[in-house]
C-alpha cells in the first residue's frame, strides 16, 4: 500500500491523519502513519486558558494512540531530525521518560509521501536573557509549566508584605499579538477566582499587576483597526498595563528593560511576540536541503509540495505558501485546517498522478478572547461582503463554536455532543480554576 507519514499532531496533522485514515486506511488504499513527539493533543488556541488554569486538559486532551485506533490510521512517538530523500525514509530522534530511561529508540520510517505539519515555535529574535528569563507559551508543556509557577508565587504572595504602589505579583507580558491580549484578560479573570479558594490576598487590580508590553504602535498590529481598539478599551477597564511602542532590548530575572530605557518589574515574565519554524528544517533533507526562507519555514507550491521534492508535503505555520495574488498565507489556525482539508482531498489525486487546483486561502474573519469578560473578532466572507465587526456574546458564541469545529473534525457529531455534556457537568462540581 502507498505509505503516507505525517509528521506533526497539531490541529492541521491530526485532522488530515484522521479524515485520511477514514478515506483511505479504512478500505486499505493506503497505510496512514502520524507521528508526533507527544502523546496527546491539545488545541492550541487553548493555551493561554491552560497557562492561567481556567482549563483542564483532562477534560478534552485527545490521545493519539485511541484517535489512530478509531480512525484507521497509526501513531509514532518520536521526533523528526532528520529525512533521507533517496531512500525515502524519516529519521526520529531516541524518546525518553522523566529519569531519563529509554522509551523508544532511534528509528527510521517508510514513506511514498511525507507531510510535514510541525507548526512553529516562539521566536525571540535573540533578545539578550529571553531564553533563560522568560516562559514561552507555544506548547502544552510550556502552558502548564507557567500555571505552576503562576500557582506558586500566588500562594508566596500571600505571606509577601505589600509595596505600596505596586502590586505584590506581576505579570508582564512581551507581545501584544493574540496569544497576549488573550493571556492578559484571562489571567485577571483567574485572580478573581483565586480569591475564592483561600487566596484571598490576590485582589485582580491590586495584588496581581498585568503588563502587556507591544513592539508595534498598536495591539494586534496584524488584526484591523477596530478590532485592536476594542481590545485596548476592554484591557484598560480591567487595569491591566499596556505599553505600545516599546521593543524589548534584555530580559532579566527581575523584569525588563526597554529600548526607550523605560525598566519594568516583573515577577513572572511570559514571551508571545513572533514566531518562527524549528532551526533544524534548515538543514532538512541531507546534502541537498529543501528550500526554506529566514523564517525556517519551508517553502512550498499551489499545491503545499516543497520547491525541491514533490513526494515532501509541508502545511501550517512550518511552511511558506505564497498565493496567486502574490501574498502569503499567514500562520493563523484557520489557514493550517484549510489546508488541511485540501490535502484530504487533494492527496489521493495526486497519488494517482491526476492535477489539481492549487490551495486558495480564504481568510473566514479573526477572533480574540478576552476571557469570560468579552470577545472581539471580524467576520470575512461573501455573507458580509467584506468584513463585519463583532463583539460582546455573539463574538463569545462564534470563538466557541471555532473549538467545537475541531472537535467535530477530530470525533463527529456524537463524540463532540458527548464531550461538551462532559464540559457541562464539570462546571458543577470542579472548580473553575485549576488550583495544582
Amino acid at each position: 500500500m502507498h505509505r503516507i507519514v505525517i509528521v506533526g499532531g497539531g490541529a492541521g496533522g491530526l485532522a488530515l491523519a484522521t479524515q485520511l485514515g477514514k478515506k483511505l486506511g479504512k478500505k486499505k488504499l493506503a497505510e496512514v502513519t502520524l507521528v508526533d513527539s507527544a502523546r496527546t493533543h491539545v488545541w492550541k488556541p487553548l493555551l493561554h486558558q491552560l497557562a492561567a488554569g481556567s482549563f483542564d486538559t483532562h477534560a478534552e486532551e485527545i490521545e493519539f494512540l485511541a484517535q489512530a485506533r478509531w480512525n484507521c490510521f497509526r501513531f509514532r512517538l518520536g521526533s523528526l531530525v532528520g529525512v533521507d530523500r533517496a531512500k525515502k525514509t524519516v529519521q526520529l530522534a531516541a524518546s525518553y521518560d522523566e529519569t531519563g530511561m529509554e522509551i523508544t529508540p532511534a528509528q527510521e520510517i517508510g514513506y511514498d509521501t511525507l507531510v510535514i505539519a510541525i507548526g512553529s515555535q516562539t521566536n525571540d529574535f535573540g533578545t539578550l536573557g529571553a531564553a533563560e528569563h522568560t516562559i514561552k507559551l507555544d506548547s502544552p508543556q510550556a502552558a502548564k509549566r507557567f500555571n505552576n509557577r503562576l500557582i506558586n508565587e500566588c500562594i508566596r504572595a500571600q505571606s509577601v508584605p505589600r509595596v505600596p504602589g505596586s502590586g505584590r505579583l506581576t505579570v508582564a507580558i512581551v507581545g501584544g499579538g493574540a496569544t497576549g491580549v488573550e493571556l492578559a484578560a484571562e489571567l485577571h479573570a483567574a485572580a478573581r477566582v483565586l480569591a475564592n479558594f483561600g487566596l484571598d490576598h490576590i485582589h485582580p487590580e491590586k495584588d496581581l499587576q498585568i503588563v502587556l508590553v507591544e513592539a508595534a504602535p498598536r495591539l494586534l498590529s496584524q488584526l484591523p483597526e477596530r478590532l485592536s481598539e476594542s481590545a485596548v478599551r476592554e484591557l484598560r477597564k480591567l487595569a491591566i498595563e499596556v505599553h505600545t511602542n516599546e521593543k524589548v532590548v534584555e530580559v532579566t530575572a527581575n523584569g525588563l528593560k526597554m529600548a526607550s530605557g523605560k525598566v519594568i518589574g516583573s515577577t513572572l515574565t511570559v514571551w508571545a511576540a513572533g514566531v518562527k519554524a524549528a532551526d533544524f528544517l534548515k538543514t532538512l533533507g541531507g546534502e541537498k536541503p529543501l528550500e526554506t526562507n529566514r523564517l525556517n519555514q519551508l517553502v512550498v507550491n499551489g499545491n503545499l509540495q516543497t520547491t525541491q521534492d514533490p513526494s515532501i508535503y509541508a502545511f501550517g505555520d512550518c511552511a511558506a505558501c505564497q498565493q496567486p495574488d502574490g501574498t502569503w498565507v499567514p500562520p493563523r489556525a484557520q489557514a493550517a485546517y484549510q489546508q488541511a482539508m485540501y490535502l484530504v482531498r487533494a492527496l489521493p489525486r495526486l497519488m494517482q498522478g491526476e492535477p489539481v487546483t492549487p490551495f486558495v486561502f480564504r481568510d473566514q474573519g479573526s477572533l480574540v478572547s478576552l476571557s469570560e469578560y468579552s470577545s472581539v473578532g471580524s467576520l470575512m466572507g461573501s455573507l458580509t461582503r467584506g468584513s463585519l465587526f463583532i463583539e460582546g456574546r455573539l463574538a463569545q458564541l462564534m470563538y466557541w463554536s471555532l473549538h467545537k469545529q475541531h472537535q467535530l473534525a477530530l470525533g463527529g457529531v456524537r463524540k463532540t455532543a458527548l464531550i461538551t455534556l462532559s464540559e457541562m457537568l464539570d462546571r458543577t462540581y470542579r472548580p473553575r480554576i485549576k488550583l495544582h
